[in-house]
């Protein structure tokens, strides 16, 4: 029987589930690995969503089917934190739908409007589903820089001018996983432009929205006059609700996107669990001290890993926003790279981290850390890291370079 099929023929074996196999192994074997691996908030959601659902959850209606599209209250509390974030109007009906996750909205969407051979512009390094979305659906890619410099500009000119056939699709990502780089207003109104004069979709992710710091609030695409034309933005209730298994998101904006995304849910998902769905209203309607706690606890346990792990001998950009940090290799072990520096840390230090190489070939030397344990662990995270460089000989000159 044939078992050579198309799809799996293009994905590539998923280089973290490496990582994520060992870190599984060690603990079996009782090892107390502090994991900075998984992207995975380590904090509950507020009483009151906790409450919502039981509450919905003991109706004896409230079990059946639920709507692929979302119920509408929830994507009209969606259409109200657009109106109180950004200042943007939207239309509950024809231009918001629920996604199981950001993860899933856009391999739907990818679905829904990709044609095999189409070309699709999108970011290296970025998060798998930014890629291999549209791989699963028949795309190509070509790689467009993150940094959001003139280059990333100049590289999207290049993609229009010599790529056959023309860029159809870009994926935008800020703040940006697994970099942690921000964009302002300006360059959103930018790319708009360069969209409409160009006829692409641009599709962004913007996961990551209230995990900002230091004062800059993150701005939405949507809030360029005439995005709708051409954008579709993505959200989580992930991590700015310590909802992350709850598997809650939103699409939002061009209604002939959300049109075609919403045809093909229908055909895969009658949506969330109502009662989470239910929940989910609660958050977005209730008491909003969550996302500040949220973003002040990351906050923290970003200057506490910075500060650590610098006194280890690992230089570390602060990030200015999300939940993770884009940690060059140290110097003295690029050479190692990214995979295998990962499998040491874990076999030596006890620390989980995720290989940049997982996000692209752009992420080699580099290592995703996310900041998903309390400020004690990271501490002793650092402690390890730094007993691993002396066990090498590099004491406190294993900078980054």
């Amino acid at each position: 029987m044939h078992t050579d099929f198309y799809r799996m023929k293009r994905l590539p074996p998923y280089v973290i589930a490496e990582v994520n196999a060992m870190r599984h192994e060690a603990r079996r074997a009782g090892r107390d690995i502090i994991d900075l691996g998984m992207g995975n908030p380590d904090q509950p959601p507020p009483q009151h969503v906790i409450d919502k659902l039981c509450e919905v959850a003991a109706k004896p209606d409230a079990h059946g089917y639920s709507q692929s599209k979302g119920i509408p209250g929830l994507r009209r509390a969606q259409a109200n934190y657009y109106g109180r974030r950004f200042g943007v109007d939207l239309d509950p009906e024809t231009e918001v739908v629920v996604t199981m996750g950001s993860k899933e909205g856009l391999a739907s969407l990818a679905t829904a409007i990709t044609a095999p051979g189409d070309v699709v512009l999108a970011p290296n390094p970025s998060y798998p589903i930014h890629t291999f979305g549209f791989i699963i659906a028949g795309a190509t890619i070509r790689s467009v820089p993150t940094t959001p410099d003139e280059n990333y500009f100049r590289s999207l000119e290049k993609a229009m001018h010599f790529t056959v056939p023309r860029p159809s699709v870009l994926v935008v990502n800020y703040p940006s996983n697994p970099t942690a780089e921000v964009v302002d207003h300006a360059f959103y109104e930018r790319l708009v432009a360069w969209a409409k004069e160009n006829k692409v979709w641009i599709l962004s992710d913007l996961a990551y929205s209230e995990l900002y710091f230091d004062g800059n609030p993150t701005p939405s695409i949507m809030q360029v006059k005439g995005a709708k034309d051409v954008a579709v933005e993505f959200t989580s209730m992930s991590k700015t609700y310590s909802m992350a298994g709850w598997r809650m998101g939103f699409a939002v904006g061009n209604r002939h996107l959300i049109a075609a995304m919403s045809r093909v849910k229908s055909y895969l998902d009658y949506g969330a669990f109502t009662p989470i769905q239910a929940a989910a209203c609660a958050a977005l309607n209730g008491p909003q001290d969550i996302v500040e706690t949220n973003r002040q606890l990351y906050h923290k346990r970003r200057d506490v890993m910075v500060e650590a792990f610098g006194r280890a001998g690992w230089d570390i950009p602060p990030p200015p926003a999300s939940m993770f940090a884009w940690a060059p290799l140290p110097s003295a072990l690029k050479e190692m790279g990214s995979l295998e520096f990962s499998k040491q840390l874990l076999i030596h230090a006890d620390v989980a981290v995720a290989p940049g190489v997982g996000y692209g070939e752009e992420g080699e030397g580099y290592v995703r850390i996310a900041m998903v344990e309390n400020e004690q662990r990271l501490r002793q995270a650092a402690r390890n890291v730094k007993r691993y460089f002396a066990s090498l000989g590099l004491n406190t000159v294993a900078r980054t370079g």
